[in-house]
Protein backbone atom coordinates (compact mmCIF):
# COMPACT_ATOMS: atom_id res chain seq x y z
CA UNK A 1 0.00 0.00 0.00
CA UNK A 2 1.19 3.75 -0.85
CA UNK A 3 0.42 4.96 3.28
CA UNK A 4 2.39 3.66 6.00
CA UNK A 5 1.35 0.88 7.90
CA UNK A 6 -1.69 1.70 10.65
CA UNK A 7 -1.22 0.83 14.17
CA UNK A 8 -2.77 -3.08 14.06
CA UNK A 9 -4.23 -2.11 17.50
CA UNK A 10 -6.27 0.32 15.97
CA UNK A 11 -8.32 -2.90 14.54
CA UNK A 12 -8.01 -5.09 17.56
CA UNK A 13 -9.69 -2.39 19.73
CA UNK A 14 -12.76 -2.22 17.13
CA UNK A 15 -13.38 -5.81 16.89
CA UNK A 16 -13.30 -5.99 20.25
CA UNK A 17 -16.15 -2.90 20.52
CA UNK A 18 -18.35 -5.09 17.81
CA UNK A 19 -17.79 -8.03 20.33
CA UNK A 20 -19.77 -6.18 23.36
CA UNK A 21 -22.20 -5.23 21.24
CA UNK A 22 -23.46 -8.81 20.00
CA UNK A 23 -26.40 -11.15 21.31
CA UNK A 24 -24.50 -13.70 23.20
CA UNK A 25 -23.90 -16.79 20.85
CA UNK A 26 -23.15 -14.87 17.76
CA UNK A 27 -21.06 -14.37 14.50
CA UNK A 28 -20.57 -11.75 12.31
CA UNK A 29 -19.69 -12.11 8.65
CA UNK A 30 -17.96 -8.64 6.99
CA UNK A 31 -16.98 -9.36 3.06
CA UNK A 32 -14.85 -7.11 0.69
CA UNK A 33 -16.39 -5.10 -1.53
CA UNK A 34 -16.51 -6.35 -5.33
CA UNK A 35 -14.03 -4.99 -8.32
CA UNK A 36 -16.58 -3.23 -10.27
CA UNK A 37 -16.32 -3.75 -14.03
CA UNK A 38 -16.45 -1.11 -16.78
CA UNK A 39 -17.09 -2.50 -20.17
CA UNK A 40 -15.46 -5.30 -22.13
CA UNK A 41 -12.49 -6.83 -20.13
CA UNK A 42 -12.10 -3.65 -18.09
CA UNK A 43 -12.33 -3.04 -14.42
CA UNK A 44 -12.30 -0.08 -11.77
CA UNK A 45 -9.59 0.12 -9.28
CA UNK A 46 -10.47 -2.08 -6.23
CA UNK A 47 -11.57 0.07 -3.26
CA UNK A 48 -12.32 -2.04 -0.08
CA UNK A 49 -15.84 -1.59 2.23
CA UNK A 50 -14.44 0.41 4.67
CA UNK A 51 -16.53 -1.70 7.44
CA UNK A 52 -13.61 -4.50 7.21
CA UNK A 53 -11.45 -2.10 6.83
CA UNK A 54 -11.76 -0.62 9.68
CA UNK A 55 -12.27 -4.22 11.59
CA UNK A 56 -8.81 -5.43 9.83
CA UNK A 57 -7.48 -3.30 7.93
CA UNK A 58 -7.04 -5.40 4.99
CA UNK A 59 -7.16 -3.59 2.12
CA UNK A 60 -7.33 -6.50 -0.52
CA UNK A 61 -10.49 -7.96 -2.55
CA UNK A 62 -12.43 -11.31 -1.66
CA UNK A 63 -11.35 -10.76 1.98
CA UNK A 64 -13.98 -12.05 4.92
CA UNK A 65 -14.14 -11.63 8.39
CA UNK A 66 -16.17 -13.46 10.77
CA UNK A 67 -16.29 -12.15 14.49
CA UNK A 68 -17.09 -15.17 16.60
CA UNK A 69 -16.92 -14.36 20.00
CA UNK A 70 -18.41 -17.12 22.02
CA UNK A 71 -16.63 -19.57 19.54
CA UNK A 72 -15.82 -23.32 21.28
CA UNK A 73 -12.62 -22.71 20.04
CA UNK A 74 -10.40 -19.94 20.80
CA UNK A 75 -8.73 -19.95 17.44
CA UNK A 76 -11.94 -18.95 15.86
CA UNK A 77 -12.97 -16.54 17.80
CA UNK A 78 -11.62 -14.23 14.91
CA UNK A 79 -10.89 -15.06 11.36
CA UNK A 80 -9.64 -13.87 8.41
CA UNK A 81 -10.19 -15.05 5.08
CA UNK A 82 -7.53 -13.78 2.01
CA UNK A 83 -6.74 -14.72 -1.26
CA UNK A 84 -4.41 -17.14 -2.19
CA UNK A 85 -1.78 -16.54 -4.73
CA UNK A 86 -1.78 -18.52 -7.56
CA UNK A 87 1.27 -18.86 -10.64
CA UNK A 88 -1.54 -17.13 -12.68
CA UNK A 89 -2.42 -14.37 -10.41
CA UNK A 90 1.44 -13.30 -9.20
CA UNK A 91 2.07 -13.18 -13.10
CA UNK A 92 -0.80 -11.21 -14.24
CA UNK A 93 -1.18 -8.84 -10.72
CA UNK A 94 1.72 -9.50 -8.07
CA UNK A 95 1.27 -11.63 -5.05
CA UNK A 96 -1.36 -11.20 -2.52
CA UNK A 97 -1.16 -11.30 0.82
CA UNK A 98 0.62 -14.35 2.74
CA UNK A 99 -1.08 -15.48 5.95
CA UNK A 100 1.21 -13.81 7.95
CA UNK A 101 1.36 -10.63 6.23
CA UNK A 102 -2.07 -10.40 7.02
CA UNK A 103 -1.94 -11.54 10.16
CA UNK A 104 0.54 -8.81 11.08
CA UNK A 105 -1.77 -6.15 9.28
CA UNK A 106 -5.16 -7.20 11.20
CA UNK A 107 -3.49 -7.98 14.16
CA UNK A 108 -5.57 -11.70 13.36
CA UNK A 109 -4.20 -14.81 14.99
CA UNK A 110 -6.46 -17.29 12.60
CA UNK A 111 -5.81 -16.56 8.75
CA UNK A 112 -7.33 -18.95 6.50
CA UNK A 113 -7.51 -18.60 2.41
CA UNK A 114 -11.02 -17.39 1.42
CA UNK A 115 -11.55 -20.88 -0.50
CA UNK A 116 -11.62 -22.61 2.68
CA UNK A 117 -14.55 -19.96 3.73
CA UNK A 118 -17.50 -22.37 3.40
CA UNK A 119 -16.15 -25.20 5.20
CA UNK A 120 -15.04 -23.22 8.29
CA UNK A 121 -18.15 -21.09 8.10
CA UNK A 122 -20.89 -23.99 8.22
CA UNK A 123 -19.65 -25.64 12.18
CA UNK A 124 -19.18 -22.10 13.03
CA UNK A 125 -23.06 -21.04 12.04
CA UNK A 126 -24.28 -24.67 13.51
CA UNK A 127 -22.04 -23.50 17.14
CA UNK A 128 -24.24 -20.09 16.81
CA UNK A 129 -27.90 -19.03 17.18
CA UNK A 130 -28.13 -15.59 15.79
CA UNK A 131 -26.18 -14.45 12.53
CA UNK A 132 -25.16 -10.62 11.90
CA UNK A 133 -24.64 -9.72 8.10
CA UNK A 134 -24.31 -6.48 6.98
CA UNK A 135 -26.36 -4.28 4.47
CA UNK A 136 -26.09 -0.22 3.63
CA UNK A 137 -28.48 1.77 5.33
CA UNK A 138 -26.68 4.93 4.97
CA UNK A 139 -29.25 7.24 4.54
CA UNK A 140 -27.54 8.86 1.45
CA UNK A 141 -26.83 5.32 -0.50
CA UNK A 142 -28.74 4.76 -3.60
CA UNK A 143 -28.91 1.11 -3.93
CA UNK A 144 -28.41 -0.05 -7.67
CA UNK A 145 -25.84 -2.45 -7.87
CA UNK A 146 -26.06 -5.86 -5.68
CA UNK A 147 -23.01 -5.93 -3.85
CA UNK A 148 -20.65 -9.15 -2.71
CA UNK A 149 -22.48 -8.28 1.32
CA UNK A 150 -26.21 -8.38 -0.87
CA UNK A 151 -25.28 -11.68 -2.65
CA UNK A 152 -24.04 -13.45 0.69
CA UNK A 153 -27.26 -12.38 2.68
CA UNK A 154 -29.47 -14.57 0.11
CA UNK A 155 -27.03 -16.92 0.28
CA UNK A 156 -26.52 -17.09 4.02
CA UNK A 157 -30.48 -17.14 4.56
CA UNK A 158 -31.04 -19.75 1.87
CA UNK A 159 -28.80 -22.13 3.42
CA UNK A 160 -29.58 -21.43 7.02
CA UNK A 161 -32.80 -20.31 7.44
CA UNK A 162 -34.25 -21.42 10.70
CA UNK A 163 -31.42 -18.85 12.20
CA UNK A 164 -32.07 -15.26 13.81
CA UNK A 165 -30.50 -13.13 11.44
CA UNK A 166 -29.36 -9.40 13.12
CA UNK A 167 -28.70 -5.81 11.00
CA UNK A 168 -24.43 -4.87 12.01
CA UNK A 169 -25.26 -1.70 10.24
CA UNK A 170 -26.85 -0.03 13.62
CA UNK A 171 -23.66 -0.96 15.35
CA UNK A 172 -21.56 0.12 12.85
CA UNK A 173 -23.26 3.35 13.25
CA UNK A 174 -23.10 3.41 16.35
CA UNK A 175 -19.28 2.45 17.18
CA UNK A 176 -17.44 4.48 14.08
CA UNK A 177 -19.06 7.59 14.60
CA UNK A 178 -16.76 8.28 17.25
CA UNK A 179 -12.90 8.69 16.17
CA UNK A 180 -9.95 6.82 18.11
CA UNK A 181 -6.71 8.96 18.37
CA UNK A 182 -5.13 6.66 15.95
CA UNK A 183 -7.92 7.56 13.05
CA UNK A 184 -7.99 11.08 14.13
CA UNK A 185 -4.50 11.25 12.98
CA UNK A 186 -5.13 9.80 9.71
CA UNK A 187 -7.62 12.18 8.79
CA UNK A 188 -5.18 15.24 9.93
CA UNK A 189 -2.45 13.47 7.83
CA UNK A 190 -5.36 13.39 4.69
CA UNK A 191 -6.20 17.07 5.89
CA UNK A 192 -2.21 18.22 5.19
CA UNK A 193 -2.03 16.41 2.21
CA UNK A 194 -5.59 18.79 1.36
CA UNK A 195 -3.32 21.82 2.25
CA UNK A 196 -0.54 20.82 0.19
CA UNK A 197 -2.60 20.62 -3.12
CA UNK A 198 -4.33 23.84 -2.47
CA UNK A 199 -1.30 26.02 -1.95
CA UNK A 200 -0.24 24.18 -5.09
CA UNK A 201 -3.25 24.89 -7.12
CA UNK A 202 -2.99 29.24 -5.58
CA UNK A 203 0.15 29.61 -7.83
CA UNK A 204 -1.18 27.95 -10.83
CA UNK A 205 -4.76 29.27 -10.85
CA UNK A 206 -5.74 32.14 -13.75
CA UNK A 207 -8.07 33.54 -16.18
CA UNK A 208 -7.39 30.77 -19.48
CA UNK A 209 -6.72 27.90 -17.50
CA UNK A 210 -9.30 24.65 -18.03
CA UNK A 211 -10.81 23.06 -15.04
CA UNK A 212 -9.47 20.07 -15.28
CA UNK A 213 -5.57 21.45 -15.38
CA UNK A 214 -6.55 22.66 -11.65
CA UNK A 215 -7.62 19.32 -11.01
CA UNK A 216 -4.69 17.71 -12.76
CA UNK A 217 -2.70 19.76 -9.99
CA UNK A 218 -4.49 18.76 -7.32
CA UNK A 219 -4.64 14.68 -7.76
CA UNK A 220 -0.82 15.57 -8.82
CA UNK A 221 -0.52 16.59 -5.56
CA UNK A 222 -2.11 13.76 -3.67
CA UNK A 223 -0.41 10.86 -5.30
CA UNK A 224 3.02 12.45 -4.43
CA UNK A 225 2.10 12.54 -1.01
CA UNK A 226 1.34 8.62 -0.29
CA UNK A 227 -2.38 9.45 -1.30
CA UNK A 228 -4.54 6.92 -3.62
CA UNK A 229 -5.97 9.89 -4.74
CA UNK A 230 -9.24 11.89 -4.28
CA UNK A 231 -11.46 11.21 -1.25
CA UNK A 232 -14.55 11.65 -3.51
CA UNK A 233 -14.74 13.12 -7.22
CA UNK A 234 -12.99 16.79 -7.11
CA UNK A 235 -15.64 19.96 -7.63
CA UNK A 236 -13.52 22.19 -9.78
CA UNK A 237 -16.61 24.61 -10.70
CA UNK A 238 -15.83 28.18 -12.32
CA UNK A 239 -18.48 31.10 -13.36
CA UNK A 240 -21.72 29.43 -13.20
CA UNK A 241 -20.65 26.39 -12.25
CA UNK A 242 -20.23 27.62 -8.94
CA UNK A 243 -23.55 27.29 -8.51
CA UNK A 244 -24.22 23.63 -9.05
CA UNK A 245 -23.59 22.01 -5.90
CA UNK A 246 -22.26 18.91 -7.52
CA UNK A 247 -20.63 19.95 -10.06
CA UNK A 248 -18.15 17.24 -11.76
CA UNK A 249 -17.72 17.76 -15.08
CA UNK A 250 -14.39 20.17 -14.77
CA UNK A 251 -14.07 21.21 -18.25
CA UNK A 252 -14.78 24.67 -18.61
CA UNK A 253 -12.16 27.34 -18.89
CA UNK A 254 -11.75 29.74 -16.26
CA UNK A 255 -12.22 33.32 -17.40
CA UNK A 256 -11.14 36.87 -15.74
CA UNK A 257 -13.55 38.42 -12.96
CA UNK A 258 -14.97 34.82 -12.10
CA UNK A 259 -14.86 33.04 -8.98
CA UNK A 260 -13.73 29.38 -8.71
CA UNK A 261 -14.97 27.20 -6.25
CA UNK A 262 -13.44 24.58 -5.39
CA UNK A 263 -14.56 21.17 -3.45
CA UNK A 264 -12.01 18.08 -2.60
CA UNK A 265 -10.29 16.00 -0.39
CA UNK A 266 -7.08 13.60 -0.45
CA UNK A 267 -7.90 10.33 1.13
CA UNK A 268 -4.67 8.55 3.46
CA UNK A 269 -4.99 4.83 4.25
CA UNK A 270 -8.66 5.14 3.17
CA UNK A 271 -9.67 8.18 5.65
CA UNK A 272 -11.22 11.11 3.79
CA UNK A 273 -10.60 15.14 4.63
CA UNK A 274 -13.00 17.73 2.57
CA UNK A 275 -12.27 21.08 1.96
CA UNK A 276 -14.28 24.01 0.45
CA UNK A 277 -12.67 26.69 -1.08
CA UNK A 278 -13.53 29.63 -3.20
CA UNK A 279 -10.99 32.19 -4.90
CA UNK A 280 -10.93 34.44 -7.81
CA UNK A 281 -9.79 33.66 -11.17
CA UNK A 282 -7.81 36.70 -11.50
CA UNK A 283 -6.61 36.67 -8.12
CA UNK A 284 -8.41 39.69 -6.77
CA UNK A 285 -12.28 39.08 -5.65
CA UNK A 286 -14.24 42.40 -6.63
CA UNK A 287 -16.16 44.06 -3.52
CA UNK A 288 -19.77 42.41 -4.27
CA UNK A 289 -17.43 39.09 -4.34
CA UNK A 290 -15.88 39.55 -1.10
CA UNK A 291 -18.75 41.32 0.74
CA UNK A 292 -20.69 37.91 -0.09
CA UNK A 293 -17.22 35.52 0.94
CA UNK A 294 -16.75 37.23 4.32
CA UNK A 295 -20.64 37.01 5.15
CA UNK A 296 -19.93 33.19 4.10
CA UNK A 297 -16.71 33.00 6.67
CA UNK A 298 -18.57 34.81 9.36
CA UNK A 299 -21.15 31.50 9.02
CA UNK A 300 -18.70 29.11 9.11
CA UNK A 301 -16.91 30.54 12.00
CA UNK A 302 -19.78 30.68 14.27
CA UNK A 303 -21.08 27.65 13.53
CA UNK A 304 -17.99 25.65 14.06
CA UNK A 305 -18.75 27.60 17.49
CA UNK A 306 -21.72 25.06 18.16
CA UNK A 307 -19.69 21.49 17.32
CA UNK A 308 -19.96 21.08 20.96
CA UNK A 309 -20.71 17.41 22.74
CA UNK A 310 -24.40 17.27 23.64
CA UNK A 311 -25.95 19.16 20.81
CA UNK A 312 -28.44 17.23 18.24
CA UNK A 313 -27.55 17.90 14.30
CA UNK A 314 -31.01 19.09 13.51
CA UNK A 315 -30.29 22.11 16.16
CA UNK A 316 -27.64 22.86 15.29
CA UNK A 317 -28.78 23.26 11.88
CA UNK A 318 -31.29 25.05 12.79
CA UNK A 319 -28.89 27.65 14.50
CA UNK A 320 -26.71 27.87 11.85
CA UNK A 321 -29.69 28.99 9.04
CA UNK A 322 -30.33 32.11 12.10
CA UNK A 323 -26.74 32.95 11.65
CA UNK A 324 -27.12 32.75 7.50
CA UNK A 325 -30.93 34.97 7.47
CA UNK A 326 -28.71 37.76 9.27
CA UNK A 327 -25.73 37.47 7.06
CA UNK A 328 -28.54 37.30 3.30
CA UNK A 329 -30.37 40.07 4.98
CA UNK A 330 -27.44 42.19 5.24
CA UNK A 331 -26.17 41.20 1.56
CA UNK A 332 -29.97 42.60 0.71
CA UNK A 333 -30.67 38.50 -0.62
CA UNK A 334 -33.63 38.68 2.40
CA UNK A 335 -36.29 40.83 3.66
CA UNK A 336 -36.16 41.04 7.35
CA UNK A 337 -40.20 41.60 7.00
CA UNK A 338 -40.86 38.42 4.97
CA UNK A 339 -37.94 36.41 6.97
CA UNK A 340 -40.37 37.42 10.20
CA UNK A 341 -43.38 36.00 8.63
CA UNK A 342 -41.94 32.57 6.73
CA UNK A 343 -43.08 29.43 7.59
CA UNK A 344 -40.52 27.36 10.45
CA UNK A 345 -40.49 23.99 7.50
CA UNK A 346 -39.60 27.10 4.74
CA UNK A 347 -37.10 29.12 5.76
CA UNK A 348 -36.00 31.62 2.89
CA UNK A 349 -32.68 31.52 3.45
CA UNK A 350 -32.88 27.99 1.77
CA UNK A 351 -33.61 29.66 -1.60
CA UNK A 352 -29.78 30.66 -1.70
CA UNK A 353 -28.20 27.85 0.82
CA UNK A 354 -29.66 24.68 -0.09
CA UNK A 355 -27.81 22.12 1.68
CA UNK A 356 -26.72 21.12 5.01
CA UNK A 357 -23.78 22.89 6.78
CA UNK A 358 -21.85 19.41 8.31
CA UNK A 359 -22.07 15.51 8.06
CA UNK A 360 -19.50 13.31 9.87
CA UNK A 361 -16.37 12.50 8.09
CA UNK A 362 -14.05 9.35 8.72
CA UNK A 363 -13.55 6.48 6.29
CA UNK A 364 -16.36 7.68 4.15
CA UNK A 365 -16.31 11.28 3.42
CA UNK A 366 -19.95 10.94 4.47
CA UNK A 367 -19.45 8.71 7.16
CA UNK A 368 -21.73 6.69 9.51
CA UNK A 369 -23.06 8.05 12.55
CA UNK A 370 -27.10 8.52 13.70
CA UNK A 371 -28.46 12.31 13.05
CA UNK A 372 -30.53 11.41 16.33
CA UNK A 373 -27.76 11.10 18.22
CA UNK A 374 -26.14 13.53 20.20
CA UNK A 375 -22.69 15.22 19.41
CA UNK A 376 -19.87 13.30 21.04
CA UNK A 377 -16.06 13.97 21.70
CA UNK A 378 -14.32 12.64 18.90
CA UNK A 379 -16.58 12.85 16.37
CA UNK A 380 -15.26 14.78 13.16
CA UNK A 381 -17.50 16.85 11.04
CA UNK A 382 -17.45 18.83 7.84
CA UNK A 383 -18.51 22.63 8.45
CA UNK A 384 -19.41 23.62 5.34
CA UNK A 385 -22.17 27.14 4.69
CA UNK A 386 -22.50 28.45 1.56
CA UNK A 387 -24.64 31.28 -0.51
CA UNK A 388 -24.98 30.91 -4.45
CA UNK A 389 -26.23 33.37 -6.27
CA UNK A 390 -27.80 32.39 -9.99
CA UNK A 391 -28.77 36.06 -10.82
CA UNK A 392 -25.12 37.09 -10.18
CA UNK A 393 -23.17 34.27 -11.64
CA UNK A 394 -21.21 32.73 -8.77
CA UNK A 395 -21.45 30.89 -5.21
CA UNK A 396 -19.33 30.25 -2.98
CA UNK A 397 -18.98 27.59 -0.22
CA UNK A 398 -16.17 27.66 2.42
CA UNK A 399 -15.18 23.99 4.15
CA UNK A 400 -12.91 22.61 7.11
CA UNK A 401 -13.27 19.64 8.98
CA UNK A 402 -13.68 19.70 12.33
CA UNK A 403 -13.03 17.46 15.87
CA UNK A 404 -15.27 17.86 18.37
CA UNK A 405 -13.94 17.54 21.72
CA UNK A 406 -14.54 18.41 25.55
CA UNK A 407 -12.59 21.48 25.25
CA UNK A 408 -13.92 23.29 22.21
CA UNK A 409 -13.94 22.28 18.47
CA UNK A 410 -10.44 21.56 16.69
CA UNK A 411 -10.43 22.83 13.26
CA UNK A 412 -8.21 20.08 11.25
CA UNK A 413 -7.51 22.61 8.42
CA UNK A 414 -6.85 25.38 10.40
CA UNK A 415 -3.32 25.80 8.61
CA UNK A 416 -5.11 26.32 5.26
CA UNK A 417 -5.40 29.99 4.06
CA UNK A 418 -9.09 30.71 3.95
CA UNK A 419 -9.24 34.36 4.74
CA UNK A 420 -9.86 36.80 1.12
CA UNK A 421 -6.67 38.67 1.67
CA UNK A 422 -4.53 35.86 2.70
CA UNK A 423 -5.66 34.05 -0.31
CA UNK A 424 -5.22 37.10 -2.87
CA UNK A 425 -1.80 37.61 -1.27
CA UNK A 426 -0.83 34.02 -2.23
CA UNK A 427 -2.48 34.24 -5.39
CA UNK A 428 -0.21 37.19 -6.55
CA UNK A 429 3.10 35.45 -5.72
Amino acid sequence: MRYLPVDNRLFVQNRERVAKLMKPNSLAVFNSNDIMPTSSDGTHSFIQHTDIFYLSGIDQEESILLICPNAKEEKHKEILFVRETNDQTALWEGPKLSKAEASEISGIKTVYWTSDFDKIFRPSVFESEHIYLNTNEHLRAEISVETRDARFLKKCMAAFPLHKYERLAPIMQHIRAVKSSVEIALIRQACDITEKAFRRVLGFIKPGVWEYEIEAEICHEFLTNRSRGPAYQPIIASGPGSCVLHYVRNDRQCRDGELLLMDFGAEYANYASDLSRTVPVNGRFTPRQKEVYNAVLRVQRAAIQLLMPGKLLDDYHKEVGKFMEKELISLKLLDADAVRKQGEDKPLYKKYFMHGTSHHLGLNVHDYGNRYSPFEAGMVFTCEPGIYIKDEGFGIRIENDILITDNGPQDLMKNIPVEAEEIEALMAV
